[in-house]
């Protein structure tokens, strides 16, 4: 059974508000931020390390992603069976995701266990063992989850190729995971390298959310962060990212499927984008709900899928906006029809004021929900820290939502939303059938699902 932490009922009442919290930077970079919920006696933590997957040496996609999973593996005093072991003894967890721009370590503990959790944060932040042989173990499972993934359920890596395909060598279009190919290569040199290098103080933030009192906790963690130094190696920029022009198509054969899986992208807008309740609203209407247009489209009114959404994922700097669905295999041509024509008119005439009011209504009954607990409180302030955000961006969000108007809709659809001319289309099916009726939406690569990688170069299958 998992405790969580509630928040007070006045903090959802009328809008979101950040709980009081405390923010302190050490004298060696580390960020702090101290958000004191006594409800519940736990302690939940998000610790951000800035760098991530852009760090990858070329060819090794993965490199990161291993790195920090053996955070967890063997570290200080205790082998990889003895943390996992001290970790789940206490009824506490600790989990480790891996992003372009970040490793995130989260979880949380028992409040009377506040010690034993900075003590195993710092040992592996600090003291990880990076054990060769560990390595291998961890190696292997990541090659044997892509390729049952390709087998069972291989519409989840198709953003992984549409992303390849929209983003090329930027880091938004390189795995974060790793490939079969690139994994085989990783050794633990380029391990060692990478934690040597840039995992150090200046790089790291530390959000607490939870039963304990602020000024034990920020003496608590100097004690064991203040002597860490910072990363040896600078944190190389993040390139900024251009909308593609004109159409590509990527077909990944998947010989025999009955269904085919579709991913329509370009280049959206960044976690600074200034109308970001705007761009919620617009996106709710045309693809984030059931009455969405996108939904009634290829839902309600033709048949052709049981689900269908689009989504933006912003970064430091814009990343996508795409569209995902899948159809049967015989479909495929008619459902990308569908797609750019209802894209078509999202740009044509905008979202009317009924749609608006029903996206908005939606959105403001939807968005306390992401922050009922004390781990959704350090996870938000982890992303503000991360993309510098100003608490408004919390705080205000409700009340920007109840302004959302037509005008702001049609500013939002003209400057985030691509033309459907301009989109990279992805698609995993049986390429034999689908073939003929997709090349009239512009020229196909096509890719084997069995090939061992996920990127795109002039050796990457055949062209028509």
């Amino acid at each position: 059974m998992t405790l969580e932490l509630a928040l007070p009922e006045q903090a959802v009442a009328n809008g979101v508000r950040i709980p009081p919290h405390e923010r302190h930077t050490l004298r060696n970079g580390v960020r702090l931020i101290l958000v004191p919920l006594h409800e519940v006696p736990l302690i939940a933590f998000e610790a951000v390390l800035r760098g991530g997957s852009r760090l990858d040496p070329p060819a090794r996609e993965g490199v990161a992603a291993l790195t920090a999973e053996l955070l967890k593996y063997g570290a200080g005093a205790r082998d990889a069976f003895a943390f996992a072991d001290t970790v789940e003894g206490a009824g506490g967890s600790l989990d480790i995701e891996v992003h372009s721009e970040a490793i995130h370590v989260h979880g949380q503990f028992l409040s009377q266990d506040q010690e034993l959790l900075l003590e195993l944060l710092a040992d592996a932040l600090q003291r990880p063992h990076l054990s060769g042989l560990e390595l291998d173990k961890l190696r292997q499972r990541r090659i044997e989850s892509i390729r049952a993934t390709k087998d069972s359920e291989p519409q989840s890596l198709l953003g992984l190729y549409g992303r390849a395909l929209l983003f090329g060598n930027h880091p938004y279009g390189r795995t974060s995971g790793g490939s079969e190919t690139s994994l085989e290569l990783i050794e633990r040199a380029e391990v060692q390298q990478l934690y040597q290098g840039h995992f150090g103080a200046d790089r790291l933030t530390l959000v607490f959310a939870g039963d304990f009192e602020p000024g034990r906790l920020r003496r608590a963690v100097s004690e064991c962060f203040g002597a860490w130094p910072p990363a040896e190696a600078a944190l190389p920029p993040l390139a900024m990212t251009e909308r593609v022009r004109g159409r590509r198509l990527l077909l990944i054969d998947s010989p025999g499927s009955e269904q085919s899986y579709l991913w329509c992208a370009n280049i959206g807008v960044a976690r600074s984008y200034p109308m970001a309740a705007a761009l919620q609203v617009t996106n709710t209407a045309f693809g984030g709900k059931f009455g969405s247009m996108l939904m009634q489209a290829l839902r309600v009114q033709t048949g052709l899928t049981y689900s269908v959404s689009s989504s933006f994922h912003r970064g430091s700097v814009p990343g996508e906006f795409s569209i995902s669905s899948f159809t049967q295999t015989s479909s495929t041509g008619r459902a990308i029809d569908i797609v750019l024509q209802t894209l078509d008119r999202l740009k044509r005439t905008g979202i009317d004021a009924e749609a608006i009011g029903s996206a908005r209504n939606y959105m403001l009954g939807q968005y306390p929900l992401a922050f009922e607990t004390a781990a959704d409180w350090s996870s938000a302030l982890a992303k503000l820290d991360l993309y510098g955000l100003p608490n408004s961006y919390i705080d205000e969000f409700g009340a920007a939502l109840q302004r959302v108007d037509r005008a702001q809709t049609e500013e939002v659809v003209a400057t985030a939303f691509p033309e459907s001319t301009d989109l990279c289309i992805a698609l995993i099916g049986d390429a034999a059938e689908m073939r003929k009726d997709i090349t009239r939406f512009g020229a196909v690569v096509q890719k084997e699902l069995s090939d061992p990688d996920f990127t795109l170069d002039s050796t990457s299958g055949a062209s028509y």
